[in-house]
């Protein structure tokens, strides 16, 4: 049941009955990299994505209430046939993950969105995909954050197969450069089976590891993730020839907390975004100065930059 999490299946058209599913249409294309289909869906829970400028800033919202453009994409979503089990498949700019990615969008993360739920893989890729597009992509930013991909790097994933997970971020250490020069990457690290998220911030350069989690803790809760890390980025360094003058040091940074128990996915989305939009490869201990806290107007802020993006993508 782990190997399903976070896929779909494609039903045979003559194995589908009208009078209990919706009949199977045929694929056609809807703007750039987006295709429509009807698809049977497994759920999309979570696995065991230039100056910074606010794109939802003249967007009015009042925590709480929905803003003009989430009911706006969500009368769309209602009108479409997401709501009977179509599907959204998208192809990613490959700068975003360092290689060729699609993300499968369903009913199940549109709600997510609109009634502020906990948060699967495939809205953190889409918001992640957005944060690419419209602040970093054509700029320096690119050369100073690197993102990877949650679906490849995960507690169950880890579990099931540390060496293949190990090989997959030394790949992407390598896609992007010497990586002689301060920069980030960052893991959305999702502790398994629906599980909560917490941050991962590497700095390959400077072998500094920064885990940013709105839960107390560290990453001792999850040690198999820490050895991976490690391992991966002493195997990079190894086949890069360049020579490890120091242990990796791991920094615990006193983040923003999350007053409930479904807001992680939105905090660890939040971090990357006051990064990106600071500019800054190292992260106080104490984190930023202009982000002690988050409230929910600060998450609000970002689901209807991600909605203003889907609306602009076509993607319903």
């Amino acid at each position: 049941m782990r190997e399903a999490v976070g896929s779909f299946v494609g039903w045979p058209s003559n194995l589908i009955f009208p009078d209990a599913e919706t009949p199977t249409r045929p694929t056609h294309k809807v703007g750039k990299g987006i295709s429509r289909r009807i698809e049977s869906v497994v759920s999309q829970k979570e696995v065991p994505g230039r100056k910074l400028k606010s794109v939802a800033k003249d967007i009015p919202t009042t925590s709480g209430t929905k803003s003009q453009i989430m009911m706006r994409l969500e009368k769309m979503v209602d009108e479409s046939d997401i709501m009977h089990g179509a599907i959204r498949s998208i192809d990613f700019d490959e700068g975003v993950f360092g290689a060729a990615h699609f993300e499968i969008i369903a009913k199940e993360d549109m709600q997510q969105l609109f009634e502020h739920d906990e948060l699967g893989i495939a809205v953190i890729h889409t918001y992640i995909w957005y944060m690419y597009v419209t602040l970093m992509r054509g700029t320096e930013l690119c050369n100073r954050f690197n993102f990877i991909a949650a679906s490849r790097i995960n507690a169950t994933l880890i579990t099931k197969n540390p060496t293949s997970v190990k090989n997959d971020l030394v790949d992407r250490f390598m896609a992007a450069g010497d990586n002689t020069t301060p920069s980030l990457y960052f893991l959305p690290f999702n502790s398994g089976n629906g599980g909560h998220w917490v941050l991962v911030a590497m700095d390959l350069s400077r072998l500094i590891v920064y885990y940013l989690d709105s839960l107390s803790g560290d990453w001792s809760k999850y040690p198999s993730m820490k050895k991976t890390v490690d391992a991966a980025i002493i195997k990079f360094r190894s086949k890069k020839n360049y020579r490890n003058r120091k242990d990796i040091t791991w920094v615990r940074v006193q983040c923003p907390q999350q007053n409930n128990s479904v807001d992680c996915g939105f905090f660890v989305l939040r971090f990357m975004r006051d990064i990106i939009a600071l500019n800054r490869i190292d992260i106080p201990k104490m984190y930023f100065e202009e982000y002690k806290s988050y409230s929910r107007a600060h998450l609000d802020e970002m689901k209807d930059e991600l909605c203003q993006f889907i609306v602009d993508q076509r993607i319903i």
